[in-house]
């Protein structure tokens, strides 16, 4: 699936919450970040600009016409409602604190400016994931 031009939500605009837009927006994703505080999350430096920022809770809807989602707010029932709606209108879903409820698992990415490597476990080992992301970088940098 090619990110260029896609709808992207992401939910939460905490470390991971930032990660994540930034990762999809640098892919050529248009994206979506929805959370109260999300200014804050790009208080030191404007948010790309294929992010768009949305200063209010979750809201069941923002998920229409989406072509992919991440959960990633330090709520559990957000994050559980975000995946439940993904999960039922078909729209691929990671769910950042819960690998059981995602519908893909979005990779650790090891990247230079002309090769973009990502990395993903079936079982969400984080610890393997980091050991293999941390030696690809080190192998192409």
């Amino acid at each position: 699936m090619s990110l260029v031009g896609a709808r992207c939500l992401v939910v939460g605009a905490g470390a991971v919450g930032r990660r994540r837009a930034e990762a999809l927006a640098s892919h050529g994703a248009v994206v979506r970040v929805v959370d109260p505080r999300a200014a804050e999350a790009w208080a030191n430096g404007a948010a790309p600009g294929s992010v768009e920022l949305v200063l209010r809770p979750f809201l069941p809807g923002d998920e229409e016409s989406c072509s992919l989602a991440v959960a990633a707010t330090s709520d559990r029932e957000t994050n559980r409602l975000v995946g439940e709606r993904c999960r039922a209108a078909g729209i691929p879903v990671s769910v950042a604190d819960a690998p059981d409820e995602c519908t893909f698992f979005f990779p650790a990415l090891c990247e230079t400016e002309d090769l973009s490597v990502g990395v993903v476990s079936r079982g969400g080992d984080h610890a393997l994931v980091a050991r293999v992301a941390e030696a690809i970088r080190a192998l192409i940098a």
